[in-house]
């Protein structure tokens, strides 16, 4: 399962709606995108220290999502399928969309514009 920057961030926050997903999960992984995104709210927060160590830990327990060949020509046709349909959705989660159906992995998120890409499963929460 792969782990939204939202779905990430309610983990370290240890919203207990997750644990049962998350148990039933066989495997982790987290995007580059989603380390981005997630490193760049932890420099906003008053609680910086606590989530940098949080995450180190995680990290160490997940399989590490990079961008490569394969994913490029996956975002190119999702980017091309949204646009045919009138359905945009943000770039970096075209990435992460990209990554879940180059893996065959589903994406935990509440952002339910993940369900309008054909050929990825959301997880929600």
């Amino acid at each position: 399962m792969i782990l939204d920057t939202n779905g990430l961030s309610a983990m370290a926050d240890g919203d207990p709606k997750l644990e049962q997903i998350l148990t039933k999960a066989s495997e982790l992984a987290i995007p580059v995108i989603v380390l981005g995104e997630y490193r760049y709210g932890i420099a906003q927060s008053r609680n910086r220290v606590r989530y940098e160590k949080w995450l180190k830990e995680v990290v160490a327990d997940c399989r590490v999502l990079r961008v490569d060949e394969g994913t490029a020509s996956e975002y190119a046709i999702i980017r091309g399928e949204l646009k045919r349909r009138g359905r945009p959705i943000p770039g970096n989660d075209i990435w992460i969309a990209a990554l879940a159906r180059q893996h065959a992995m589903p994406v935990l998120s509440r952002d339910e514009h993940f369900d309008f890409v054909p050929k990825v499963e959301r997880i929600a929460w």
